[in-house]
């Protein structure tokens, strides 16, 4: 087992230098030239006065840049932190700031939103460059360009890491108006790696798909599931996902064989890809996690790819992959419910088990909160001591094991033969394209605008996307639905604006004054298009 995740590419490098590593439409980079350029960036990390465990911002597009980026900040003995590159100022600044990133590693297409991170709050001092020839002028910020990291040498860098160090931050939504830093060590990433590797049966003569943006955390395995084995990672864009047969005329060109990412692409994939049975041979293994996949939907792609084998990967970020089900031959009498579908049992070397409110082990057909324990569970919440201890608790069948359990806050019941099923969240967090929302983070940003009395997000089941974001809103005054959505996608991503916003003059109540969410829900219609907003 590599000890350390950039030793995964390094082994491979050793192995097969000449082996492509990437792909990247038309470009290619092999694994020798990968971790020679990663190791000239980690040395221009060190010269620019990088420290053993410090944050170092991710701040690209997905490209065959963004793999260099992030193994030379392993490399260096840092912990790297990747933002959305499309996502919104405000939060991406309160991401930086959170975790103390003053370095950026960052590309020239994002030039004129430097300086708006800056006066969101972002501590940074240092921006590398890594596509520009000559340093650009960036006021308050040192920039490093592309032909200084080029002028470092091509050898690895002293190792300074241990395997219980951190190696990336993930940020999710939380129950606050903040996002909250999930830390991961190498230790965390490489035991669900290699768990997958030898599950999967990935070699080097794959091609893995890369559906998931790097702050996402689908991309610890198409990233390092890759590198152990020393196979090739296909660059899947957004635009490519958007139109369903360009995927398929991908997947068929570039002949990818390990394909992972949220159901509701397969879903566009099955329904709209112009797929026949038979089509896609080279696809042997489809991994899908993040959220229900509707079984009609399922049984449909299965159909159209009978030579793949099919598997339902669980786990919240805070434990990479915990569970996970070989899904078996789905035949016509399978009930339609989209939670029909179980998680599975255990990965190897991790302990799951349904808590009841009680505090006892639930019995079989009885449901729990689902708790897990084990090598792949985080380390806690960057610079939150009560949500980490909230998190991690004692064992509570043995409370004196040495490592404590994650609460996961969902539901799920278990099946006679130890595999779980999953119910519903504890809390009112949703899945929506397979990224985890808290409808209170979206309300307490609603709720900020100057002109805003209080505000209610709902979510309606939609068996494309999961969940659907319904705000109702209360207002002081007339605002308009433009300056409203502006004001949204300033400080949310594209995933958490609700997709109607309906102004109300009063939210409905219960019997106990608390607003009647349910009645609002059921009022909500479904929706799979486009955002719309209504007056």
């Amino acid at each position: 087992m590599s000890a350390l995740l950039h030793q995964m590419l390094e082994e491979s490098a050793r192995r097969a230098p000449d082996a492509v590593a990437v792909v990247d439409g038309d470009r290619v980079i092999t694994y020798q030239e990968l971790d020679e350029r990663a190791n000239q960036l980690a040395r221009t990390l060190l010269v620019a006065g990088a420290s053993r465990g410090d944050r170092i911002g991710l701040y690209l597009d997905k490209s065959i840049e963004s793999f260099v980026g992030l193994y030379a900040v392993l490399k260096a003995g840092c912990a790297y932190v990747p933002l959305d590159s499309d996502g919104p100022p405000a939060r991406l600044g309160a991401i930086l700031a959170d975790c103390a990133v003053t370095c950026l590693v960052t590309e020239s297409r994002l030039g004129a939103r430097w300086p708006e991170l800056k006066r969101t709050g972002a501590p940074l001092t240092t921006l590398i460059v890594i596509d520009a020839p000559t340093p650009p002028l960036v006021e308050g910020m040192t920039a490093i360009a592309a032909d200084v990291v080029r002028a470092q040498p091509t050898g690895p860098p002293p190792e300074r890491s241990t395997c219980f160090d951190l190696a990336y931050i993930l940020y999710t939504s939380g129950s606050t108006a903040s996002p909250k830093g999930v830390m991961l060590s190498h230790l965390n990433g490489a035991t669900f790696v290699e768990w997958a590797v030898r599950t999967f049966g990935v070699h080097a003569g794959d091609r893995v798909s890369s559906h998931a943006p790097l702050h996402f955390d689908l991309s610890i395995f198409d990233v390092f599931a890759a590198a152990r084995a020393g196979a090739a990672v296909v660059l899947v864009r957004g635009r490519t996902m958007a139109f369903p047969a360009l995927l398929a005329r991908l997947i068929a060109d570039k002949e990818i064989s390990v394909w992972y990412s949220v159901p509701s692409a397969l879903t566009m994939l099955a329904t709209r890809g112009g797929l026949t049975v038979g089509d896609l041979p080279s696809l042997r293994v489809v991994l899908f996690a993040g959220e229900v996949f509707p079984i009609k939907h399922l049984r449909r792609l299965m159909a159209l790819l009978p030579h793949a084998r099919f598997c339902n990967l669980y786990g919240p970020t805070e434990t990479n992959v915990c569970t996970w089900y070989d899904v078996p031959p789905l035949t016509e009498d399978r009930a339609e419910a989209v939670n029909e579908l179980p998680i599975g049992g255990a990965i190897d070397g991790v302990e799951v088990l349904a808590v009841t409110d009680d505090g006892l082990e639930a019995a079989v057909g009885e449901a729990g909160e689902l708790v897990v324990r084990g090598p792949t569970v985080m380390q806690g919440y960057w610079g939150d001591a009560d949500r980490t201890a909230a998190a991690l608790v004692p064992h509570p069948i043995r409370p004196g094991l040495p490592h404590p359990v994650y609460r996961t806050g969902d539901l799920v019941v278990r099946l006679g033969d130890g595999q779980y099923r999953f119910l519903g969240r504890r809390d009112s967090q949703v899945k929506s394209r397979g990224y985890r929302i808290e409808l209170g983070e979206v309300e307490k940003v609603i709720d900020q605008n100057a002109d805003v009395i209080e505000c209610a997000v709902v979510a309606v089941p939609d068996e494309l996307v999961t969940n659907v974001l319904h705000a109702y809103v209360v207002t002081r005054r007339e605002v308009t639905l433009p300056a409203l959505i502006g004001f949204c996608a300033y400080r949310l991503p594209k995933h958490m604006i609700p997709v109607t916003f309906t102004f109300v003059g009063n939210l409905p109540r219960t019997s106990t004054g608390k607003i009647d969410r349910r009645s609002l829900a059921e009022r909500s219609v479904p929706v799979t298009k486009e955002p719309r907003w209504t007056p």
